[in-house]
């Protein structure tokens, strides 16, 4: 977590408009519950439905496998030190198919022992697109071997958006849901 408290705090149910209602009726858990993330993206309801659709691809229409998708996304959250972020993706990439060695080695990168080698592949993408938006010729090579053009074109896509997610959350200060840890080596 970059801070402690939020800058733009998540609004109160008490709070939300009629629109703001409306768009977030597609982001409740199937317990009712709210994400602090949605709810301090609604406070701008027509940029919310924006980001719900794209995030909405990014999350489940996309090509990538499941777990595949959470590596990547697990990845960026790692690099961009989105305490937020890992949090709720460690969660998701449990239910999709990572353990929790796995999930531990993603901070190391595609140099950890034990990814396949499409693994690494996807990992060195992760690193190149955080470290210069753009993946090298020799990785894209290396990726290709592995991926289809679209499932390519879909990591770039979720390494993009979860890039940007992750800048939001940092920024705005979003908290983690109580009851909720931070590994520690994203604390505030």
């Amino acid at each position: 977590m970059r801070l402690s408290k939020p800058r733009i705090a998540p609004l109160a149910d008490k709070d939300f408009t009629p629109e703001q209602v409306e768009r977030l009726e597609k982001s409740r858990a199937k317990d009712g519950s709210i994400l602090n993330i949605f709810r301090t993206l609604v406070r701008s309801p027509d940029a919310f439905r924006a980001f719900s659709w794209w995030g909405g691809y990014v999350m489940s229409r996309n090509s990538l496998n499941p777990r595949d998708r959470e590596i990547a996304i697990l990845r960026v959250g790692w690099l961009c030190k989105s305490g937020y972020e890992w949090t709720q993706h460690h969660r998701i990439g449990l239910q999709s198919g990572l353990n929790a060695e796995e999930i531990e080695r993603i901070k190391h990168g595609a140099g950890a022992d034990g990814w396949t080698s499409a693994e690494k592949a996807l990992l060195a993408a992760c690193d190149d697109l955080n470290r210069g938006h753009f993946v090298t010729n020799p990785v894209w090579s290396d990726l290709t071997k592995h991926y289809s053009e679209r499932q390519c074109m879909d990591l770039v896509f979720t390494v993009g958006q979860y890039t940007q997610v992750s800048m939001i959350l940092n920024t705005f200060g979003i908290q983690v849901e109580d009851g909720q840890t931070v590994d520690p080596d994203l604390k505030a």
